[in-house]
This record gives C-alpha cells, structure tokens and sequence, in this order.
C-alpha cells in the first residue's frame, strides 16, 4: 500500500516510498471563488505539505495567482462562467483530457443562481459534468462544494436565496448520483461562514474565508488521496 504521510523517522525507507508514492492529480474546479485568485487553495496545498503530503499535483489551464507564497496552483476556476453554460458549450471535456485528474474540488453554481437560473437546471447541469469526469476516469473522485453565502442586501437578494436552495438540492441530489467506484462528498462550506467577516466584497472570500474554505476541503481531500492511492 502507498504511504502518503511519510514521518522523517522513517529514514530511508520512508524516503523510498514518498519518492514512489503515485502521484494524485487533483483539479480546483468553478467559478471566480475558485480560481480569481481562490487563495484557499494555496492554502489548501501548504496545509497537504505541511502533513508531510507530497504525492499531489493540483491541475487546469489556469496558473497560479498570487496568493503571498509560493504554491501548487493550476485550477479550472473561470471568473463569471456558469454550470449551465459550461455544459451547454461543452467545455469541460477538453479541460479533463488535458489534466486527466483524479479528484475534483468543484464550488460552482453561484453566477447561476446570480442570473436566475432555476436550481432543477443547475443540477440536471451537475449531473452532465459528473457523467463527463467519469467519462474521463471511471473511478474519480468528487467533492461537491455547497456555496458559500451571499450577503444580505439589496445587490445580492435573489441570489441569496437562490443558495440556499441549491445547497438543499445538492443533499438530495448527491447521493443519488455517487458510487462506490466514484463516490460524491458534499462539503458543506455554507455552514459558519460569515459573509461580514469572511468575504471581501459579500460574494468573495477574504483571508479568513479562504482559511474556512480550506480547513472546511482538507478533511475529504485527504481521504480522496487516501483512496486513489489505495487503487493505484
């Protein structure tokens, strides 16, 4: 079995299998609040480092912005795209043959619900990308981000409740679409997060939302690395 976790007591043995440890390709995948600059990735990926894990290669056509340190930040995080147009021009297969990933991060929905698409249509637009990732590797795996929160004002009124409903839909939706071979793990990043305190702009996170976005993706990202590198 691969050992993703290698401790430094372990000498040359453990050097030995973090240098042949697969390499998990994990893809970022979404809107602006992953990828523009979507700095809790970077913080995601110091977090991974700082556990000693190191097998990782996070992957997409977009570099890597400037989030203060050095970092592993290639993603598909589109500013302003939406679920139901990315589906509609079929993009994310191309983006998948070219990275070949094995983990999707996915928060994406939220210019969607911005610009009054029903939530039925965002999720018959989920289930089409989860169909073509699976396409492109039968067993991957897929964390499903629920949005985080709009503000509570005028500018942002339809959309907030537009959230709350899709983030509803995903539970329900969820499970029915997951498998053993290529599970869904809904992570809940709505929970606790404060659009006062966590966003830049109440639609964007700040420092301390990018840290909850991160802290909230790092308990299944871990156990996503675990189970490819099991089946490797």
């Amino acid at each position: 079995m691969v050992k993703i976790n290698v401790a430094t007591t372990l000498g040359v043995i453990g050097l030995v299998n973090q240098a042949t440890a697969v390499i998990v390709k994990i893809m970022p995948f979404g809107a602006s609040i992953v990828g523009a600059p979507g700095c809790w990735r970077a913080i995601l990926h110091k977090k991974l480092q700082g556990a000693g894990i190191t097998n990782t290669d996070f992957v997409g056509s977009n570099k890597a912005p400037d989030c203060g340190f050095p970092y592993d930040g290639e993603n598909e995080g589109h500013a302003g795209f939406l679920a139901t147009n990315i589906v509609r021009d079929n993009q994310l297969p191309g983006w998948l043959n070219a990275a070949r990933p094995d983990i999707i991060m996915m928060h994406l929905g939220t210019n969607d619900v911005s610009q009054g698409k029903p939530t039925q249509d965002i999720i018959r637009a989920y289930s089409t990308l989860v169909d073509q990732m699976r396409a492109s590797k039968p067993n991957i795996k897929i964390l499903v981000s629920q949005l985080i929160p709009f503000a509570s004002d005028r500018k942002f009124h339809r959309t907030e409740q537009g959230v709350i409903d899709l983030n509803k839909a995903i539970v329900s939706w969820a499970p029915t679409k997951s498998t053993q071979a290529s599970p869904i793990t809904i992570v809940d990043n709505f929970s606790g997060f404060n659009t006062i305190t966590d966003t830049t702009d109440g639609k964007h996170p700040n420092d301390k939302g990018n840290q909850k976005l991160a802290n909230k993706f790092y308990p299944p990202l871990l156990e996503a690395i675990k189970c490819v590198s099991k089946e490797s």
